[in-house]
């Protein structure tokens, strides 16, 4: 099973920009269909971005359409969420995952451990 490691985070001031990056520890993430979701502290775990393994099919939240951008570079065995104009409350632990271009997390199986986003005023 593919094992997955997230980079990227940090702390940010609201309208800045950082780029998320998932990567492979173990496997190739280009057979894959992958994920990023996130949870905030009290929050349960939802849905911010999918991407096909072909990389047609691209879906968003509607609370990060416009100012997300999930892309894969397989390359690089990698897929990257770039976060602009970011939010306070786009402050959450970031996790990606494989499974199906879905938003239900219950349909995704392999998960990274996180990365920390935090975003102040």
């Amino acid at each position: 099973q593919v094992q997955l490691v997230e980079s990227g985070g940090g702390l940010v001031q609201a309208g800045g920009s950082l780029r998320l990056s998932c990567a492979a520890a173990r496997g190739t993430l280009s057979n894959y269909n992958m994920g990023w979701f996130r949870q905030a502290p009290g929050k349960e775990r939802e849905f911010v971005a999918a991407i096909s393994w072909r990389g047609i099919r691209r879906y968003y939240a509607d609370s990060v359409k416009g100012r997300f951008t999930i892309a894969r570079d397989d390359s690089k065995n990698t897929v990257n969420l770039q976060m602009n104009t970011l939010k306070p409350e786009d402050t959450a632990l970031y996790y990606c995952a494989t499974g199906s271009v879905t938003t239900k997390e219950s349909e995704y199986d392999a998960w990274g451990q996180g990365t920390q986003v935090t975003v102040s005023s």
